[in-house]
């Protein structure tokens, strides 16, 4: 193998053909010195952004007493509706408001929030918080059934 061959296979992106090419071409290259050998470690991360949209004809909502608590993995979307309030978009289509025990004006400035697992998979109101991308938190002080009023 020659050595002008080198940099196509570390374009290529194989680990294991880099080493190859390491090990064949350095002898012939320095005279028999010894061998280096380098570690090339990938990271990854993968960041999925959901924009906001605002319905063509926006819908009427009535509040209803909700749930204590919700499991996170029933979640399918949410959005921020109020800086005391965020709804949360369910699989099968029911819609709640997290109501929050104080206002939470930090909420919009990023257009985003997350929320911590908890050891249950469960988000429950007077016990968890949605945490802002600005590092600020908002207690859950309660959750309202959404159902569309007519």
């Amino acid at each position: 193998m020659k050595l002008g061959r080198l940099p196509r296979l570390l374009c290529a992106g194989a680990p294991l053909a880099m080493f190859a090419a390491v090990a064949v071409a350095a002898p012939g290259v320095d005279g028999g010195r010894p061998l280096a050998f380098a570690q090339l470690t990938i990271e990854q991360s993968l960041i999925v952004r959901v924009p906001r949209r605002t319905p063509a004809k926006p819908l009427k909502w009535k509040s209803k007493k909700g749930p204590k608590c919700v499991a996170m993995s029933s979640i399918a979307g949410a959005a921020v509706v109020a800086d005391d309030a965020i709804d949360l978009a369910l699989r099968g289509g029911q819609r709640l408001r997290a109501q929050f025990s104080s206002r939470c004006p930090a909420l919009d400035y990023y257009s985003g929030f997350y929320i911590l697992p908890t050891e249950d998979g469960r988000i429950c109101a007077d016990r968890d918080m949605i945490r802002t991308r600005a590092g600020g938190q908002c207690e859950i002080k309660r959750f309202r059934k959404l159902v569309p009023d007519d």
